[in-house]
C-alpha cells in the first residue's frame, strides 16, 4: 500500500507551485508565439469579442501538450535548485534518503501529466485543432474593416479604388475625394469626383452608405473596346449624391469538413482507419498503373499493332532499331522522328501526373503516422524532461529564475531541433517514419538517466574544475604555485630541519639526474611493456610538498616568492601511459596511436629533467635565504 509521507507532500507541493506558474507562463509565450503566426489574419479585420475568445481559447487547448514537458523541465530545474541551495536537499541525503525516494512523488504526478497530456492530444486536441482551422479559415474570408488611408488608393473594396487626400479623424469627413468604379469592368469605369465625401456602414452590415457633395462623375455611354477611338461620355455635377456599395463585414464560420484529411484532426483509432484507406488507395492507384504499363508495354511509334503482336508471339525482346530506322526512307524517318518525340513527351506529362499522385498519398500515409507516433512521444517527453530537469537541478544547486531558466531554454531548443527536423526529414520519406518520430525520445530518454544516475551517485558532473584539470592532464598543462604570506601563524617553521631535508631533497634530484638519462631517446618497446611506477619521483614529491607546506608558515617574505618557483611535479606520465600492462601493449601495437603517447611520454621525460633541476637551484635559493635569516637572528 502507498503511504504518504510528510515528505512527500513537502517535495510535491514545492513543485506543484512552481509547476503552477511555469506552465501558464510556457503556455502563454506558445499561444503569443502562435498569435504572432497569424496576427494578419487578425488585425484590422473588426473581429468581435467572442470570436477572439474562441481563437485564444481553442489555441489554448491545442499548444497544452507541447507547453507541459517546457513547464515540467523548468519546474523540476527550479525545484531541486532551491532544495540544493538551501541545502534542503543536503540535508534529505544525509539522513539516508536516496534521490529515487525523494522524487518519488513528482515522479507519479508526471507519469499522470503525460496521461493527461495524451488524453489532450487523442480526444481534446483533434476537436479543438478542427475548430482552431475552422475559425483561421474564417478570418481569412472576413473582409476587413474600412479605414481609407490618407495620399494613397484604398483597394480592399471589391471592384472600386479609393483615394483621399486629407481625412478628419474626429468627425470622419473625407476631402477630394477620387473613386473609380470598376464593378462593371474595367473597360467601363465610373470615376467620381467629390469635394468632401463621408463612409458610413449600414446596420445590416451588408452595404456602405457613400455621401458625396459638391463634386462630378464620368462614365461611358457604350462599352469601350480596344480600336475604339471616340467614345461618346457623360458628365454629371451634383452637389449632394448618396450611393450603397455591396461590402459585407459580418464575420461568418465556413464549413469545416474540407479539413477532414488533415491527420491532426483525428484521434488515433480515425488516423489508423485513415491510414489503411489511404494504403488500400494507394494499392488500387498502383495496380491500375501496372496494368496500364503492361497494356502499352509492347506499343512502339515505329511498329504498328500487328507487328507487337508478332513480337510477343515470338517472344522477342531485343530489337535493332538502328536496322530498322536505316531502312526507312527519309519522310518515313522524319515521321517517325516526330511521332516518337511527341510520344514520349505525351509519356513524360502523363507519368508526371501519376507520380504526383502516388506522391501525394505517400505524404499522406506518412503524415498519418507520425501524428500517430507523436501523441505518444510527446506525452512521453513529459516524463523524460522531469528526469533530466530534477537530477540537473539538484547537480547545479541553483534555483530562482536565472541558471535553471537558460538551462532549460537550452534544452528544450535542443529537442524541438532534433524533433521538428527528425519528423520533417522522416515525412519527406528519407528517414524510416517512426525513426524519425522517435528520435527526441532516443535522445532524451539515455540523457533523462544519465544525469539521474550522476545525481543519485552525487557525481560532480557539473564541477567546472574536473574538467578543468582533465584538460590540463591530458594538454600536459600544469597550475603554478601561488604561496603568500599567512595572517595568522599558529606554528613556525624549524628552518634547520627544512634545511636539511631541502638538502636531501636536492640530493636526491641529483641522484635521479645521474641514473636515469632523461635527455635520451627513449626504448619504444619498454615504454609499453613496462607498467612499474617511478617511486623514486614519488618520493621526492612528497617530501617536497610537506616541506613547502610548512616553509609556507615563515613570514619571510623573499624566501615565499622564491617557493612560487617550486613545479608540481608528474610522477607517472614520464613512465607509462596506464597501470595495466596489457592496456599499454595495446597502445603500442596500434602504431599511430603508439607513436603519439610515445612522444609524449619522451616530452614528459624532458620535462621532468628541467624540474628536478629547477628543484635544486630553488633549494640553493632557499638554503641560502635560511642561512641568511639564522645570521640575522644570531
Amino acid at each position: 500500500m502507498l503511504r504518504i509521507k510528510k515528505l512527500d507532500i513537502f517535495v510535491l507541493k514545492s513543485f506543484l507551485l512552481l509547476f503552477a506558474g511555469t506552465f501558464f507562463i510556457c503556455l502563454f509565450i506558445f499561444m503569443m508565439q502562435f498569435l504572432w503566426r497569424y496576427v494578419d489574419e487578425l488585425v484590422g479585420k473588426g473581429l468581435e469579442i467572442n470570436v477572439l475568445a474562441q481563437f485564444f481559447f481553442y489555441s489554448g487547448l491545442t499548444l497544452i501538450p507541447l507547453s507541459l514537458p517546457l513547464a515540467i523541465l523548468l519546474a523540476a530545474l527550479m525545484t531541486f535548485g532551491n532544495f540544493g541551495e538551501r541545502y534542503e536537499l543536503l540535508s534529505m541525503k544525509a539522513a539516508g534518503i536516496p534521490l529515487l525516494r525523494i522524487i518519488r512523488p513528482i515522479v507519479l504526478f508526471c507519469i499522470f501529466l503525460g496521461g493527461m497530456s495524451f488524453f489532450f492530444q487523442n480526444v481534446i486536441g483533434p476537436k479543438a485543432q478542427k475548430q482552431l482551422w475552422t475559425l483561421l479559415v474564417s478570418m481569412k474570408q472576413k473582409s476587413p474593416e474600412v479605414d481609407i488611408p490618407e495620399g494613397v488608393f484604398y483597394s480592399d473594396i471589391d471592384g472600386y479604388n479609393i483615394y483621399v487626400k486629407q481625412k478628419d479623424r474626429k468627425t470622419g469627413i473625407l476631402k477630394d475625394v477620387l473613386i473609380y468604379n470598376f464593378s462593371d469592368g474595367f473597360e467601363n469605369a465610373h470615376i467620381i469626383w467629390a469635394e468632401e465625401g463621408k463612409l458610413e456602414l449600414t446596420a445590416d452590415k451588408q452595404h456602405l452608405y457613400l455621401h458625396l457633395y459638391n463634386g462630378e462623375q464620368f462614365e461611358n455611354l457604350k462599352s469601350q473596346s480596344v480600336i475604339s477611338k471616340n467614345v461618346p461620355y457623360r458628365r454629371e455635377s451634383f452637389k449632394e449624391k448618396h450611393t450603397l456599395i455591396q461590402f459585407s463585414s459580418e464575420f461568418n464560420m465556413v464549413d469545416g469538413s474540407f479539413l477532414d484529411r488533415r491527420s491532426d484532426i483525428k484521434n488515433m483509432n480515425e488516423i489508423a482507419v485513415a491510414i489503411d484507406s489511404l494504403v488500400h488507395h494507394a494499392d488500387s492507384v498502383g495496380r491500375a498503373m501496372h496494368t496500364e504499363i503492361m497494356n502499352t508495354t509492347y506499343k512502339s511509334p515505329i511498329t504498328n499493332r500487328a507487328d507487337s503482336l508478332k513480337l510477343v508471339e515470338q517472344h522477342l525482346t531485343v530489337i535493332n532499331t538502328d536496322s530498322i530506322y536505316n531502312a526507312m526512307a527519309s519522310d518515313e524517318r522524319l515521321k517517325t522522328v516526330s511521332t516518337t518525340g511527341n510520344r514520349v513527351s505525351s509519356l513524360a506529362s502523363d507519368w508526371s501526373m501519376k507520380s504526383f499522385m502516388t506522391q501525394t498519398t505517400d505524404d499522406d500515409i506518412r503524415s498519418h503516422r507520425s501524428d500517430w507516433h507523436k501523441k505518444i512521444t510527446l506525452s512521453l517527453a513529459c516524463i523524460c524532461f522531469f528526469f533530466i530537469g530534477a537530477p540537473l537541478g539538484a547537480i547545479i544547486r541553483k534555483g530562482g529564475l536565472g541558471m535553471p531558466v537558460v538551462l532549460s531554454v537550452l534544452i528544450f531548443v535542443v529537442y524541438y531541433i532534433i524533433d521538428s527536423g527528425a519528423t520533417r526529414v522522416a515525412k519527406s520519406g528519407e528517414m524510416n517514419i517512426v525513426l524519425g518520430t522517435w528520435m527526441s525520445t532516443i535522445v532524451l530518454a539515455p540523457l533523462g538517466a544519465f544525469f539521474t544516475y550522476k545525481s543519485n551517485k552525487d557525481s560532480v558532473v557539473f564541477n567546472i574544475d574536473v574538467y578543468v584539470a582533465f584538460f590540463r592532464k591530458i594538454l600536459g598543462i600544469r597550475q603554478s604555485r601561488h604561496i603568500f604570506k599567512k595572517e595568522v601563524i599558529i606554528h613556525s617553521p624549524n628552518y634547520a630541519k627544512n634545511r636539511e631535508v631541502l638538502a636531501q631533497i636536492s640530493l636526491a634530484c641529483q641522484n635521479y639526474l645521474d641514473t636515469h638519462r632523461l635527455r635520451s631517446v627513449p626504448n619504444y618497446i619498454q615504454i609499453f611493456t613496462n607498467n612499474k611506477h617511478d617511486d623514486a619521483v614519488a618520493d621526492i614529491s612528497q617530501q617536497l610538498e610537506t616541506a613547502i607546506e610548512e616553509l609556507s608558515n615563515s613570514k619571510d617574505a623573499i624566501l615565499l616568492n622564491a617557493m612560487n618557483s617550486y613545479p608540481f611535479l608528474s610522477t607517472k606520465a614520464h613512465k607509462s601511459l596506464f597501470d595495466n600492462r596489457w592496456l599499454n601493449l595495446l597502445f603500442g601495437i596500434i602504431l599511430p596511436v603508439g607513436l603519439v603517447v610515445y612522444f609524449n611520454i619522451w616530452r614528459y621525460r624532458l620535462r621532468l629533467e628541467k624540474d628536478l633541476k629547477v628543484i635544486i637551484k630553488t633549494n640553493e635559493t632557499i638554503i641560502a635565504q635560511i642561512n641568511k635569516e639564522q645570521l640575522y637572528l644570531q
